[in-house]
């Protein structure tokens, strides 16, 4: 069972899930327009009998839809991947961020508590953040102390301490991941990263004239999200539960990152980047590098996707995009930016609300895991 099934890491978790034979259950929140561009590849009819993935309305500000939920999908595994996950938009809605990120996840913790017993140990993963050591110098490991600098990371905080408090009270197989950056091509297009890649290719191609950002000097720990969510399931199956930093442990500056996207396209980016100061942080963390010898040793997890390769992935899927859009404004056709992402498709047909039905595979509940 996956909360944030439709996000960056909620995809690639549930591509590696369905490929280890499991049966998949996402949580997804009600909206007037469909959110599921990211999975739409690996949904198949719920009425298909060989179909492992189906999705549920659910929303962590709501604890008893959620212990209804878990006791109808009755999953082995639980990821809590859902949140509010924007560090900058946490400053302007502090209490949304708090209720969904803190109390989402003591709310998915108390029932899990809660659920009757059957026999089967359900285990937790909570989604941490580098964010939540905040101005502890680095390099952060496991032993570093916490001290965040936003909304987004306190809320993070709290959540780490209550995963750890359930651990320890009620005896329960939960694991806090305390992953540093990771980005891809299927990374939010408001991300610095991405937002960076967008507008790079744009301009190459003439559909864009600036990009404006905030502190180039931030540094960070960047990696590829699809080897991150390995990590998250690796926890789950060790013997004993516990806390792991996942990060490569190499950092690099906005400004690196924004050289070397440039560069790639033959772009000098002093043309084209300008400072904003709408994007600097009321509180900004100056710099983030995990330390993940922990996970390396216990694990036996390393990170695949170099540096390198990942501003290549981005830069590529990017220019395929703007590439698309340019096809279609030359041949007379509006294309609002914030509607280009449904251009970058994988041939599945829209979803429907077929999908986000009480759904359940029982005849495979005996040799599948959730």
């Amino acid at each position: 069972m996956i909360t944030g099934i439709t996000g960056q890491d909620g995809s690639f978790l549930t591509e590696l899930l369905l490929a280890k034979g499991y049966e998949v259950h996402g949580v997804l929140r009600r909206s007037s327009s469909f959110n599921t561009d990211r999975i739409d590849h690996l949904y198949q009819d719920p009425h298909d009998p060989g179909a492992r993935l189906f999705l549920h309305y659910g929303d962590l500000s709501d604890g008893s839809g959620f212990r209804a939920l878990l006791e109808q999908v009755e999953p082995d595994e639980v990821y809590n991947l859902g949140a509010q996950s924007h560090v900058k938009v946490s400053f302007h809605q502090p209490e949304y961020t708090a209720d969904v990120d803190a109390l989402g996840t003591l709310r998915v913790l108390e029932a899990i508590r809660a659920y009757p017993s059957t026999g089967r140990e359900v285990r937790f993963y909570q989604a941490g953040s580098s964010e939540m050591f905040g101005s502890s110098p680095p390099p952060q490991s496991e032993g570093t102390p916490f001290h965040p600098r936003s909304p987004y990371a306190v809320a993070k905080v709290y959540a780490y301490w209550q995963t750890v408090n359930y651990r320890e009270a009620y005896d329960l197989f939960a694991c806090n991941g305390i992953l540093f950056n990771h980005e891809s091509e299927r990374r939010g297009e408001t991300f610095v990263t991405r937002k960076i890649t967008r507008a790079a290719t744009r301009i190459k191609l003439g559909l864009q004239d600036k990009l404006f950002l905030g502190n180039l000097d931030a540094k960070r720990d960047w990696g590829y999200a699809a080897d991150y969510v390995e990590a998250m399931w690796l926890m789950l199956q060790q013997d004993e539960p516990d806390d792991y930093v996942i990060a490569t442990g190499q950092i690099h500056s906005v400004r690196e990152f924004v050289e070397r996207v440039f560069d790639r396209l033959d772009l000098d980016w002093r043309e084209y980047v300008a400072i904003d100061p709408r994007y600097f942080r009321p509180a900004e963390v100056d710099a983030l590098c995990g330390d993940a010898s922990k996970a390396r040793k216990k694990l036996g997890w390393q990170p695949q996707v170099t540096f390198e390769e990942l501003i290549e992935r981005m830069v590529e899927q990017d220019l395929e995009l703007a590439r698309q859009e340019r096809v279609l404004r030359e041949n007379g056709h509006s294309v609002p930016l914030r509607g280009i992402a449904s251009v970058w498709g994988h041939g599945a047909a829209r979803c429907t609300d077929l999908r986000c039905g009480p759904s359940r595979l029982g005849g495979q509940r005996d040799r599948t895991r959730t």
